[in-house]
């Protein structure tokens, strides 16, 4: 299967958030809920997903970035709202993509699973994807190392 490293969604943008919609975010960090997706994992961790693993071709890997632990997806997912790293595009009341860093420096993205649930998937961004050093610029800027 052909690698999708080269083809992103030119869709995707970063929101800029007024103070309200950043209190909203804090909101949400208190509610979203990491699920994962198999197919984004070589090695299943403690995610419990069925099946527990099933990486397809084409997709980056939770592996390449050390996130086999479903407690620290979900501190960086919840990180991403606190910063208000989200996309303009909405589904109900959550944002389609929440942008997160690890603590290596590199570029999280997570997709919206259930906009009833606010359940969520991520994986580690390709550094050939243009939003990825946008992701990794605004994270330095909300963390005072510009």
């Amino acid at each position: 299967m052909k690698r999708r490293f080269q083809q992103f969604n030119n869709k995707r943008v970063i929101k800029e958030l007024t103070d309200p919609e950043r209190q909203q975010c804090e909101e949400l960090a208190k509610q979203v809920k990491y699920v994962g997706n198999p197919e984004h994992k070589q090695n299943p961790g403690d995610f419990g997903l069925t099946p527990p693993s099933g990486a397809r071709p084409g997709k980056s890997l939770c592996d390449a970035v050390n996130i086999f632990s479903k407690r620290i997806a979900q501190s960086l997912l919840e990180s991403g709202l606190r910063n208000g790293l989200v996309s303009e595009r909405y589904n109900g009341d959550w944002p389609q993509n929440i942008w997160s860093v690890t603590e290596k420096g590199e570029a999280l993205e997570a997709q919206l699973d259930n906009k009833e649930q606010g359940t969520y998937h991520g994986y580690p961004m390709p550094e050939s994807d243009p939003l990825a050093s946008e992701v990794i610029k605004r994270w330095k800027l909300s963390h005072g190392r510009a």
